[in-house]
């Protein structure tokens, strides 16, 4: 008689493990009881406070990790010095390029960022040893993928009033990444200046179309970076017209 199957909901599971958004709709959702355990031994959990670098562009990283909560800002630097931001992570990410020498872009926390990082020698013998977490990673790549692509037509496309309000429901749903119509109250992760960089605007113009949709109902400014939206399904209306 075969062994019976064991339950990877189990508790074997670490505690940690169990209570994480990674773990549920992240990579390690990929990795049987047993593995979890094992990675738990090595993996640390991190508070990295706003402003810190977590990966250099051109620095070798000796570490993954996953994000347990906050917003990770991606950036590109040119030859000449100037960066761009080329992009934002959210929980449950995973942070770092498997089997490259180098990530090839800046992550720096936008907000106070919670990480569970572990070796890099530990991770990518894991993903050798198991196609699911390989097909894990896979996913989470093609969804930047998209994500990207869509943040093209974006920039290349939208208006100024679209381009804010795409921003703001990018940060909406991936806050409350179950939520698609309905109210939502998040921080803004990104200063004026950084979003009118992400968008390629001027910050003048972040403000004005920031003021319009609060005029016209569509959001709520509690303070310089608390944001409501009573209805997510009109942030989202304007995002596109």
């Amino acid at each position: 008689m075969d062994a019976p199957r064991k339950d990877i909901h189990n508790s074997d599971i670490p505690a940690l493990c169990r209570a994480c958004e990674a773990r549920h709709r992240g990579v390690c959702g990929a990795l049987s009881a047993d593995q979890l355990v094992s990675l738990n031994k090595q993996s640390t959990r991190k508070r990295v406070d706003s402003g810190v670098e977590l990966i250099g562009e051109t620095r070798q990283a000796d570490s993954y990790a996953n994000i347990i909560s906050g917003v990770v800002k991606l950036t590109k630097m040119m030859a000449d010095g100037r960066q761009q931001i080329v992009g934002l992570q959210f929980a449950p990410d995973f942070l770092g390029r498997p089997f490259r020498s180098d990530s090839g872009i800046t992550a720096d926390a936008a907000t106070e960022v919670n990480i569970c990082s572990f070796p890099r020698t530990t991770i990518e013998r894991m993903i050798r040893d198991t196609p699911e977490l390989e097909h894990k990673l896979l996913e989470q790549t093609l969804k930047e993928l998209d994500e990207a692509r869509d943040w093209m037509l974006t920039l290349g496309r939208k208006t100024a009033s679209e381009k804010v309000a795409s921003f703001l429901h990018l940060i909406a749903t991936h806050v409350n990444p179950e939520l698609d119509e309905g109210s939502v109250s998040f921080e803004l992760p990104l200063t004026r200046s950084d979003i009118a960089d992400f968008l390629g605007l001027t910050i003048e113009t972040v403000s004005r179309q920031m003021t319009k949709l609060r005029k016209d109902g569509v959001i709520l400014i509690r303070n310089n970076r608390k944001v409501e939206v009573p209805d997510l399904a009109r942030l989202a209306e304007r995002a596109s017209h």
